[in-house]
């Protein structure tokens, strides 16, 4: 009885890593900076809880920030730009303290950055096979959230480096614990670092979009005759 539930998950966890893979190796073709940040579809401003002017200031701004890093550190750095709700969050490698510090000086520069947690690393930059295990556990983590059910998807943003996984987005107190539970429980994870916005039940409930007015018909139902009767001409 237990083996078509079981089949679902592995099938569902091998979208999520495929998925995941395919961004990132499409991206590392590209430039070595990776842009943390998903398209903007109508399915998806609907259920964020980012305004969607919010969620074009995000890609906005990492776009952006990956340029100027790009341009202005070249190879002294390895630099992952992720924002959310104008949150910017550093992971990497860079060559020296100093680098680190640049990095997020340029970043500083950047229109609409509210905030920086730079958590750039001073080592040399990590192999291919190491970045292969980041995005497979990040893929992990995302269909761990799937399968709880109780974990706001689309309002948390999954980004691994070095084993290390890095969770952001506006959420209420018990979904950021149930979500960093979640993380801390799949395979090959050492540490979780929460970069969320913390939120009220009440001001989720704010953002709960109101039921839809039904339009008026403009016209009354005629009562039904009683039974036995005739209808009027």
């Amino acid at each position: 009885m237990t083996k078509p539930q079981a089949s679902t998950t592995r099938s569902r966890l091998g979208t999520a890593v495929l998925g995941a893979v395919g961004f990132t190796v499409l991206l590392s073709a590209c430039a070595p900076l990776v842009l943390g940040g998903a398209a903007v579809g109508t399915a998806l401003v609907a259920s964020d809880r980012r305004s969607s002017g919010t969620q074009l200031e995000d890609q906005t701004i990492e776009m952006r920030a990956s340029s100027r890093l790009r341009d202005q550190l070249g190879g002294r750095a390895n630099v992952y730009v992720n924002s959310y709700n104008r949150q910017v969050l550093l992971t990497g490698e860079v060559q020296n303290d100093a680098a680190k510090a640049q990095a997020q000086s340029i970043v500083s520069g950047v229109d609409n950055v509210r905030t920086i947690v730079n958590e750039l690393q001073v080592i040399n930059s990590p192999g291919f096979s190491q970045r292969t295990s980041d995005t497979l556990i990040t893929g992990r983590v995302k269909a761990g959230f799937v399968d709880a059910r109780d974990i706001p998807t689309t309002a948390i943003k999954v980004t691994t480096h070095n084993n290390v996984v890095y969770l952001m987005g506006r959420v209420t107190p018990k979904e950021a614990e149930r979500a960093t539970h979640v993380a801390r429980n799949v395979d090959g994870v050492q540490r979780v670092v929460r970069v969320f916005e913390v939120m009220s039940e009440d001001e989720l409930k704010r953002l709960a979009p109101e039921p839809a007015v039904q339009p008026s018909s403009g016209t009354q139902q005629q009562p039904a005759a009683p039974a036995g009767t005739a209808p009027r001409q």
